[in-house]
């Protein structure tokens, strides 16, 4: 895994020339905070970055929370088959955590609270055990679903055999209307918006970049995150200053293994949420 990260102060030649340096597993651009870059020189630097790692067997990479705002650059790196971690996979594993957080900072009872999860896909083992986990906590909870048949199999399956109750819906005028917390797995921008949503709803995203395009929406719409988590065998300071450590924690998962060796390896590292963050409002 490589970090990529800007420049304090470039040297006139490294940024004349655009020279990377790599420091351990760092790729150091010859760019400096704040600066504007041109596509041409995003170009050139993404190609760069390419070379390096075809000379690995690394994939993947970490930008600095600077450089992920740079859309383009992002682009660039995707459309030459490198993965820019971005933290919504941790996001969606941790999802029964968040939904405890949002209860917790608006001081919402869980045995009063209706939380409605929006998921046409289960085929992840971490979604259905954080919708188990959510309906075990919460007294009122519904899943809407375009895929009602998938969704009713997995309530005779297993919800059943434990003994859960929960609401399987796609109504789009009353499915959410008494919904306080709105858990939205993978709905689109144009799903979400058929349905009637409170207005004081607080709604997270688990993919981001989705608008609440209601007029009288007056809640919380949640795109984003960030964590802590205790792990001191990977701790570095200036890691923990320059990225997010949602991707640095996200980078340390082994993806393909069983969802209950995750579970337990974020317990033994005391993840915690630490902040959800909205387009208007963060708390």
């Amino acid at each position: 895994m490589y970090y990529i990260q800007e420049t304090d102060k470039p040297v006139l030649i490294v940024r004349l020339f655009n020279l990377l340096e790599i420091i351990d597993d760092k790729i150091i651009l010859p760019v400096s905070y704040g600066e504007e870059v041109d596509n041409k020189r995003i170009n050139i630097l993404a190609k760069k970055i390419k070379k390096i790692l075809n000379k690995t067997s690394c994939k993947s990479v970490i930008l600095s929370k600077y450089l992920k705002e740079k859309e383009n650059f992002i682009s660039l790196l995707n459309s030459y088959g490198i993965d820019v971690i971005d933290g919504k996979w941790l996001f969606s594993v941790i999802s029964s955590k968040v939904v405890d957080y949002v209860s917790e900072k608006k001081k919402l009872k869980k045995e009063e609270t209706n939380v409605s999860v929006l998921v046409n896909n289960n085929d992840s083992d971490y979604i259905i055990e954080n919708i188990k986990n959510i309906i075990r906590t919460y007294k009122s909870v519904n899943i809407v679903t375009n895929n009602f048949g998938k969704f009713k199999k997995l309530e005779k399956n297993i919800l059943e055999k434990e003994g859960i109750m929960v609401t399987i819906t796609n109504n789009k005028k009353k499915s959410l209307m008494r919904s306080n917390i709105i858990l939205n797995v993978d709905f689109t921008n144009e799903e979400i918006n058929k349905y009637n949503i409170p207005e004081e709803a607080i709604i997270v995203n688990l993919k981001g970049n989705v608008d609440i395009n209601k007029k009288r929406f007056n809640g919380i719409n949640i795109n984003d995150y960030e964590i802590s988590f205790e792990n001191f065998e990977e701790f570095d300071y200036d890691k923990s200053k320059i990225y997010f450590q949602k991707d640095i924690y996200e980078s340390l998962i082994y993806k393909k293994q069983p969802y209950e060796q995750i579970e337990r390896k974020i317990k033994r590292d005391n993840l915690k949420v630490k902040e959800l963050i909205g387009k208007r409002t963060s708390f």
